[in-house]
């Protein structure tokens, strides 16, 4: 369409279509990269516009002129997410900030709730057929066009055409500002590529094949991205669409087949990047920008099977209360998008939610985990919303769990030098009991190099893995599921009781070398089971000989899981410089001996008093 010869009475200079504003007015502006930088330069230099009321999702051009107290005489802005350029002004005071779910904010403007007199958005130029494209901004900008009763476009030729709910026809635009100038770019800094890469490992043990993945804002979710590259097919629903997704796209480790809902489409509602991210969504089918009252609609989010939301925070209390917008009584960011994604994940048949965040901020001064949030920080997302948190030092799985676990999940995911205060402060507020162990004050990432997984004949995975402090619970499960024949031939007694002073003494005297145990865990529904454990300690026949004993759950007992056992053991100990194994095996416990005597053929059996047999076995000598 040429809009010279068919709108020709639109069609205003920007200083000519900003008089347009009445004084008062309340003018909505396009969200972020997406913002029309020309028209809002125009509105500020023009004096005469007195006493406007800006209403904006994402805010860049504005940090120009903040600090201008003829500026801030002039306008009021309030904002729904507080951007890095608009942070210091947030903190001393110099915006609005309205705290709102991004799947409510459409509503506030088609309720009138917050009236709008005035929309500055942009667009792509019109096609044949009159329809321009709100491009890489539709999410509230969108609604707030629709709202407004005076709509002001800026057409520019560098806004790329996506689909979905993005086309707005010429009619419905009162007034054309034509200018050609690039779009605002954003690429997150990049900072502390240590803890990054060491969180982005453990969020890559999370993430499945085919899974539809939600990243929240921040530079910490983005820069997770990359280290999804070993990953098949996964699927697009989120907010935002920023530089780390392209190289995933490039490289069709997205794909978006898999998804259950809106499959072959990566669903979004704006993006941000820079100009090489544009030109990529640009008219490019494989993207569906709609709305942010359906993208981030939680029943929406929910048709995602496997959907997984990954976000970050500021801190998380030891309850789990998350914080996000804001740090004390400053406000330093939003509520955006993670409470919508975190209840849609929830909802999802497979679905869950992971915070990620280093374990300190300020140089490691500080714990990000801390006992209870900082005064005047706001509760963001409640500690029943949240899943999984993942740091540097580990994954903490919440859900389902008590207090007093989720103090050990996240103590033991704490950096090393805060875990012991942690647990004080836990014990004061009776979050846990007054005996309590701390976690080890020991950087424990390199016991992830002794995680394995066993088939089973029916196709169902045993992960093994070193027992956590936060174990304790699911031990204790498991002792107490064990035939008492079972509990007899492990601990050469009919135990009845298995105590927390016992089971907080197993994990506690572990240093995952010279002593070490291995937990098995199989997926039951929602949450891993244990259902074998294998441990190795130093004995006193000999340095280079270490006990061993392990145990299965009866009901998978005569599947291998046994021999695998002791073949993880033997590796580790061999690594931390034992020689062979020591064990001491009820005479009568013929399933136990067939399995040492399997992989050791020429063990030394020696009959000991009261029905025992010792087993010395050397590490070279085994059958492969």
């Amino acid at each position: 369409m040429d809009l010279p010869s068919s709108c020709k009475k639109k069609l205003l200079s920007a200083s000519e279509a900003v008089k347009k504003i009445k004084n008062g007015s309340r003018v909505f502006v396009g969200t972020g990269c997406g913002e029309p930088q020309s028209l809002i330069r125009a509105m500020i230099q023009d004096e005469t516009i007195q006493d406007i009321i800006v209403y904006q999702m994402l805010s860049f051009t504005f940090s120009h002129y903040i600090n201008d107290p003829n500026f801030l005489r002039r306008f009021q802005l309030k904002l729904f997410f507080i951007s890095l350029a608009m942070r210091q002004a947030a903190f001393e005071g110099k915006i609005d900030y309205i705290p709102a779910y991004l799947s409510e904010i459409p509503e506030l403007f088609y309720s009138k709730t917050i009236g709008l007199d005035v929309a500055l958005i942009q667009v792509s130029p019109p096609d044949k057929y009159g329809f321009c494209s709100l491009g890489i901004s539709v999410d509230i900008t969108y609604a707030g066009l629709k709202c407004a009763d005076l709509v002001i476009a800026q057409i520019n030729p560098n806004m790329p055409r996506t689909f979905g709910d993005s086309l707005i026809h010429v009619d419905d635009i009162d007034y054309f500002v034509y200018k050609e100038e690039p779009l605002v770019e954003s690429i997150p800094q990049k900072k502390n590529k240590e803890i990054i890469e060491r969180i982005a490992f453990y969020i890559n043990q999370l993430v499945h094949d085919g899974a539809t993945l939600q990243i929240g804002f921040g530079h910490l979710p983005n820069a997770i991205l990359p280290y999804l590259m070993n990953k098949k097919d996964l699927g697009i629903h989120t907010q935002v669409i920023t530089e780390g997704f392209l190289p995933l796209f490039e490289n069709k480790v997205i794909t978006n087949k898999k998804k259950s809902y809106l499959p072959d489409r990566a669903v979004a509602s704006l993006c941000m990047g820079s100009e090489k991210l544009y030109r990529f969504v640009d008219n490019n089918p494989m993207f569906y920008f709609k709305s942010s009252d359906f993208v981030n609609d939680p029943n929406v989010i929910a048709r995602n099977d496997h959907f997984i939301s990954i976000s970050s925070a500021l801190e998380v209390d030891l309850t789990g209360q998350i914080c996000t917008d804001s740090k004390g009584y400053l406000f330093y960011s939003g509520i955006g998008d993670q409470v919508d994604f975190i209840r849609g994940s929830k909802m999802s048949k497979g679905g869950f939610s992971i915070i990620a965040l280093p374990s300190t901020a300020q140089n490691g001064k500080v714990s990000r985990i801390v006992p209870h949030l900082s005064e005047g920080a706001g509760v963001a997302t409640t500690r029943a919303d949240v899943d999984i948190v993942v740091t540097e030092y580990g994954i903490a799985d919440l859900y389902g769990k008590s207090i007093y676990q989720r103090v050990m999940e996240l103590a033991q995911i704490a950096h090393p030098k805060f875990r012991e205060e942690l647990i004080n402060e836990a014990k004061k507020r009776h979050y846990i009991f007054p005996d309590q162990l701390p976690p080890k004050k020991e950087d424990l990432i390199f016991i992830e190099k002794y995680k394995y997984n066993y088939k089973l004949p029916d196709g169902k995975t045993i992960e093994f893995r070193p027992l956590l402090p936060s174990d304790e619970f699911a031990s204790r499960n498991f002792f107490y599921s064990l035939k008492e024949t079972t509990i007899y031939y492990r601990f050469f007694q009919r135990k009845k009781v298995f105590s927390r002073e016992m089971l907080q003494k197993e994990w506690a005297r572990l240093d995952y070398k010279r002593n070490m145990t291995i937990v098995g865990l199989l997926q039951i529904g929602r949450n891993k089971r244990i259902v074998a454990i294998g441990s190795y300690a130093e004995s006193d026949i000999s340095p280079d000989y270490a006990e061993v004993a392990f145990v299965v759950r009866d009901d998978m007992q005569n599947k291998g899981i046994a021999s695998f056992l002791l073949g993880i053991l033997e590796n580790i100990a061999k690594e931390n410089g034992y020689k062979g194994f020591f064990a001491t095996v009820l005479i009568d416990n013929t399933k136990m001996i067939h399995v040492f005597k399997k992989r050791y053929p020429n063990a030394k059996i020696q009959r000991s008093l009261g029905g025992e047999v010792e087993i010395y076995m050397d590490f070279e000598d085994k059958e492969y």
